[in-house]
Parts: C-alpha cells; sequence; structure tokens
C-alpha cells in the first residue's frame, strides 16, 4: 500500500522517522551526504514572504530551521528587494498566487493592515501557517472572522509584535517570574511617532492605508506591554482624542479626525492601564512602557534620556513632618542583558530594528512551528492586545465614555 505520510504530514502529525546512512570504510559517500542534506531540508520550515517593505526587516533565510521558499509583493520592485534580501528566486505577483505554492507552509504577512484579515484567513484556508504585523484585525467583526478561521483551520497563527520583544520587557518578564514587582497595579505604555505617520501616508501610487490612521487602531506597541506581560485582559476603557482641524485629514477612508488618542484601561484584575499613541506633536519617538509594582517598579529608557531605571520600596520610615506614614524607594540604573546572546541561536544574534525584536520574532515562529506548539502571540493574545484600540477608539469618538471591552478567549 502507497504510503500516505508527505512532507507537510510529517511537520504537523509529529512523526520522528531516522535515516539509515550508506557508509563505508572512509566515511559517509558522497551520496549519503546527499541524501542527509535533503532530509534536512525537508524537516525544515519553508515559508512564503509577503510585503516587500517591513516585511524585509526579517531573518527567515539565517534560521536554523526555515528556508524561505517563495517572496510576493504587488510592486515589482519591493518585489526584486525580498528576492535580494532572502536570497530566493521564486516570486509570486500576489498573496493569492503564492499560497497556491504546495512547497510553502507557511506565510509571512506584511501587506497593509486593512488587509491582514483578508489574507490572513484565505492563508489558513490554504493550509498555510500564518505570521501577520500588526494589528490583527480593524474592526470587532474582522476579529470574529479571524477567530473563526482559525478555529476552522487548526492552523497556527500568530501575531508580530514588536514590543513583546523589547528587551526591557523580557527583562520584566524574567523580573515578574521572580516575584520581584510585587503587584503591578499600574502600566504605563507609549507609541509616538510624530511626523513619520504623514510621511508614509502617500506612495507613488497614492494615498497609502496609513492616510488619517486613528492611532488607536494601532494600539499593540501598547497594549502588549501589559497584556503579554501578567497575562491580564483589558475589559474597559474610556479614551479622548485631539486633533486640530487640518484639511489634510479630509476625506481619510476611517473619518478620522483625531492625531492622537490617550485612554484610560481597566484590567479584569482592577488594574489601572494608561496608554497613549500619538501622531502629531512635540515629543521624542518611542515604544516604551513603565510598570509600577508595590515592591518594585521599572521604566524603559525615556526619549529625554533617563532610563532603564528601577526603583524599589524600602521599609516604612516613621511619620513625616505632616504625621502621615511614608515610603521611601531607592533608584537604580539598570544595565539591559543581551538577550539575545543568551536566548536566540546563532545565526540570529545579529541585532535590527524595534530594539532588536525581529530575530526574535523570527525565532519564535518557527520554533513553535517545529516544536508543534502555540506561539507566545497566538490567536487570543494577538486580539487581547488588538481589540481594546478597536473599543478605545469608538471611547474617543463619543467623547471619552466608559465602555466595556468584549474578550476573544476559549
Amino acid at each position: 500500500m502507497k504510503s500516505s505520510l508527505t512532507r507537510r504530514n510529517f511537520l504537523r502529525g509529529g512523526i520522528a522517522i531516522a535515516g539509515v546512512a550508506m557508509t563505508s570504510g572512509l566515511g559517509y559517500s558522497a551520496q549519503s551526504e546527499e541524501r542527509e542534506k535533503n532530509d534536512m531540508a525537508a524537516s525544515k520550515i519553508r515559508i512564503g514572504v509577503v510585503g516587500g517593505s517591513f516585511g524585509a526587516a526579517f531573518h527567515w533565510h539565517q534560521h536554523p530551521d526555515c528556508i524561505v521558499e517563495a517572496v510576493s509583493d504587488l510592486r515589482e520592485d519591493r518585489r526584486k528587494h525580498l528576492m535580494n534580501v532572502y536570497k530566493c528566486d521564486k516570486a509570486y505577483n500576489s498573496l493569492e498566487e503564492l499560497i497556491k505554492d504546495p512547497k510553502v507552509d507557511a506565510v509571512a504577512v506584511f501587506t497593509g493592515a486593512p488587509d491582514h484579515v483578508k489574507h490572513s484567513v484565505a492563508c489558513m484556508n490554504a493550509g498555510k501557517h500564518v505570521v501577520c504585523a500588526v494589528p490583527a484585525c480593524m474592526s470587532l467583526q474582522e476579529a470574529e472572522e479571524l477567530l473563526a478561521a482559525q478555529k476552522k483551520t487548526g492552523m497556527t497563527y500568530m501575531m508580530a509584535e514588536t514590543s513583546y520583544y523589547h528587551p526591557a520587557m523580557i527583562s520584566a518578564r524574567q523580573f515578574l517570574k521572580e516575584g520581584k514587582f510585587g503587584d503591578i497595579y499600574y502600566t504605563e505604555a507609549e507609541y509616538h511617532h510624530a511626523g513619520m505617520e504623514y510621511a508614509l501616508w502617500e506612495d507613488a501610487s497614492g494615498h497609502t492605508w496609513r492616510w488619517g490612521l486613528p492611532p488607536m487602531l494601532y494600539p499593540t506597541h501598547c497594549t502588549s506591554f501589559l497584556v503579554g506581560l501578567t497575562g491580564e485582559r483589558l475589559v474597559e476603557v474610556t479614551s479622548i482624542g485631539w486633533g486640530d482641524g487640518d484639511p489634510i485629514m479630509d476625506g481619510n477612508p476611517y473619518k478620522n479626525k483625531f492625531w492622537n488618542e490617550t485612554a484610560l484601561f481597566k484590567t479584569d484584575k482592577g488594574n489601572a492601564m494608561r496608554v497613549s499613541i500619538n501622531w502629531r506633536g512635540a515629543f521624542g519617538g518611542c515604544e516604551r512602557a513603565q510598570w509600577y509594582g508595590s515592591r518594585m517598579s521599572f521604566f524603559e529608557p525615556h526619549p529625554n534620556g533617563t532610563g532603564p531605571i528601577i526603583r524599589r520600596a524600602t521599609h516604612k520610615m516613621g511619620a513625616d513632618s505632616a504625621g502621615f506614614a511614608r515610603t521611601e524607594s531607592t533608584f537604580e540604573k539598570y544595565e539591559q542583558p543581551n538577550w539575545a546572546q543568551t536566548l536566540l541561536p546563532e545565526t540570529l544574534r545579529m541585532g535590527g530594528g524595534h530594539e532588536g525584536a525581529e530575530p526574535f520574532l523570527t525565532h519564535e515562529f518557527i520554533d513553535a512551528l517545529i516544536n508543534k506548539r502555540k506561539p507566545a502571540i497566538d490567536i487570543h493574545e494577538a486580539l487581547a492586545y488588538t481589540v481594546p484600540g478597536i473599543v478605545a477608539h469608538e471611547s474617543s469618538k463619543r467623547n471619552g465614555a466608559q465602555m466595556k471591552i468584549p474578550g476573544f478567549d476559549k
């Protein structure tokens, strides 16, 4: 009877087969060496990369368990850029063509945000695992559609949120594991991108998807700092938007008038999180957080030049001059470890943008597929980062109305 075991079944079914090499007294023959190389290649994840802008920032071709099988972009110049970066000679004109390739196991979706759900669903329906740029979705309806597709197909979905792998975030996870924070009762996160959004509003074909983008529809660089640390869910929000009436916003597809939005979230544990996302103003660009704990607080580097900083609570002192009890805290400069040197394969220890997050995201996705486990930022985490911003923007449109945030966990 003909075996039904294909290479894809091998990767997804958890079956391991040991090959027996033909040897001679002088060692491996040329034929057995070639067979060993073919066996090693067959056990790797073959990925297709779609989106020649941010999609070219990753390191799929340098991961020991990954091969870039094909690339795609609607624009020829970006297709050629992807081919050059990943040393790949197979290119498709569109994602729709690429996902028909039977050799592609997984797809890296780095297309425009409004297409993320459509493209991710198409990939999963075609039997491909997905790693997708942020945000996961742009509406509650899209969130439901994305989750339904993942549940129906059983394919792996991961969102490529860079803040999750900031060096300070990795340190914060270690501090939390060791109990150093005590209780994290308040978190602040900021994503300030002055001028850049306007600079990316147009390309050779006209307006891009970023024209008029509401800040809170791009929330994951902030929300991940708490949800991705403690596992809490953001369940209520009030948000305030600011705009100056600049006519360049007129006619944008989101009908958005806000340059900046600031939200106060409540978590399912009753804690608070403030998120500020600004496109216009007098500030330094940043993606950062600070975590306030009952025993220790930790501050990511600030654009004004301070940090990373740790403050630790000391024992309660006696009453102050007014008769009130007070608690002192120490101030320490924190020497940030180079986590890449200890947590990544040697071929991925090269740094990168977003404080070196791209190599970590590369490794997390491929390692999750190889070891048949859920990635750190799976479908439920992705929606827990994304959906709160969708509701926050609605709150901004309603002048800060307090609103409930639906959950999309199991």
